[in-house]
């Protein structure tokens, strides 16, 4: 079934630098259909453990995509098994516009020399990404003309067409206005229920409205996951919110 073949399931992943644990032993499950937020103070190893997952950070434990194996796969084939993610600065072709940023994603797995030719009209996929992160009316602008927000939809429309599974979003919504933030929110929740999506966030009501799932981290380990409520209910979570030097056990 869709659901079985898109999980992600993290089982004592760690991730060690020059001797400094910034990832320590985290295991957590996230199915298709879940809009898991990972939330976290400053260093609490949230970045790193998306590092892990799409290879950008040489960890130990296991991480499966399904039925595979991702820890020692390279970048590039963990990006082909349908894992993709954003950064916190949008990566697009700045002087390309919206339509050509996104053929040149669909077109990934093409041969070189076919990405040269012209196309004689607009691939289906690219047309469903577009209206699907609400550029369609872009589709002609150059993507370094866009706002910040919408650099961003395309980034997410960029994946989409690269047929991700897997969509790890880092900070999606910082440095967005208010109106853009619903926007995000509400292309998270149309994507999020047919792919699996994990959400990196800072944005504490942004997570409140959205977040299906959440998982805290704190100096690299899972202190906490459930729903919103039982996560912001848990003294634990509390404590290090209010910037306590210890935590509770």
């Amino acid at each position: 079934m869709t659901i079985d073949a898109d999980y992600l399931a993290l089982s004592e992943v760690r991730v060690v630098f020059d001797g400094f644990v910034a990832v320590d032993g985290v295991s957590m499950t996230v199915r298709h259909g879940d809009l898991r937020f990972l939330i976290g103070p400053n260093g609490a190893g949230k970045t790193t453990l998306v590092d892990a997952i799409t290879g950008l950070a040489p960890a130990t434990g296991s991480v499966r995509f399904g039925r595979t194996e991702l820890i020692g796969k390279k970048v590039h084939r963990i990006a082909r098994l349908g894992v993709g993610r954003t950064f916190q600065t949008a990566s697009v072709f700045e002087e390309l516009t919206v339509l050509q940023n996104l053929d040149i994603a669909a077109g990934a797995g093409r041969p070189a020399l076919s990405l040269l030719r012209r196309r004689s009209s607009v691939p289906p996929a690219v047309e469903e990404a577009m209206d699907t992160v609400g550029l369609t009316g872009q589709r002609d602008r150059q993507a370094g003309a866009l706002a910040h927000g919408q650099k961003q939809w395309l980034e997410i429309g960029m994946l989409l067409v690269q047929n991700a599974r897997v969509l790890l979003l880092d900070e999606p919504v910082a440095g967005m206005s208010a109106d853009e933030r619903v926007q995000t929110g509400e292309l998270l929740r149309r994507i999020g229920a047919e792919r699996t999506v994990v959400v990196v966030e800072h944005d504490m009501d942004f997570m409140r409205s959205y977040a299906s799932s959440v998982t805290v981290l704190h100096a690299g380990k899972v202190l906490s996951a459930g729903t919103v409520a039982q996560v912001q209910a848990d003294p634990k979570v509390q404590e290090v919110y209010l910037g306590r030097a210890e935590v509770a056990p």
